[in-house]
C-alpha cells in the first residue's frame, strides 16, 4: 500500500525530513504536486542560493554538487540529504519514495495526506518561494 502525501503548501525541509524517516520504516510514499511545495525566506535570497548551486564558473565550484533543475527531481534530491543512501538501508528507502509533478492518474480520486508538522501555516515570515518558481528560475520545462 502506497501512502500519497500531497505537496502543496508543505515546507521543502520539513517535508523531506518527514518522509525520509517514514522511508527508513520501510514505508512505501508517494508525493503528488512536488512543484507547489514552499522553500521558506525572501525571494531573492532563496533564487541566489540555488543559482550559485547551479553555476558553472568563476563564482560557481566546477565539480558540483549541483542541484537538478526539474521540482521532482529536486524534491529527492533534498529527501536524499536526510538518508544515508550510500549505505543499504538508506538506497532501499530512497526505492520506496517517489515524487510527481501534477497529480499522475494512478493517484487521482485516492485519499492524499497533508502532515500537520509540515505545512506552512507554522511560517511566523509571510516570504516564500514555491519549489516550482525556483525550478523554472533554474531553467526548468516541467
Amino acid at each position: 500500500m502506497v501512502t500519497v502525501i500531497n505537496g502543496d503548501g508543505m515546507l521543502l525541509g520539513r517535508l523531506a525530513s518527514i518522509v525520509a524517516k517514514r522511508g527508513l520504516d520501510g514505508e512505501e510514499i508517494a508525493i503528488v504536486n512536488a512543484e507547489k511545495a514552499i522553500i521558506s525566506g525572501s525571494r531573492a535570497r532563496v533564487l541566489a542560493n540555488y543559482r550559485h548551486k547551479r553555476e558553472r564558473g568563476a563564482s560557481g565550484s566546477h565539480w558540483g554538487p549541483f542541484v537538478p533543475r526539474r521540482p521532482d527531481h529536486l524534491m529527492k534530491r533534498t529527501i536524499r540529504g536526510m538518508l544515508p543512501y550510500k549505505r543499504p538501508r538508506g538506497a532501499e528507502a530512497m526505492k520506496r519514495i517517489k515524487c510527481y509533478v501534477g497529480i499522475p492518474v494512478d493517484f487521482v480520486g485516492k485519499e492524499m495526506e497533508m502532515p500537520e508538522e509540515a505545512n506552512m501555516t507554522r511560517l511566523n515570515n509571510p516570504n516564500h518561494v514555491t519549489l516550482g518558481a525556483v525550478c523554472t528560475f533554474l531553467g526548468a520545462k516541467f
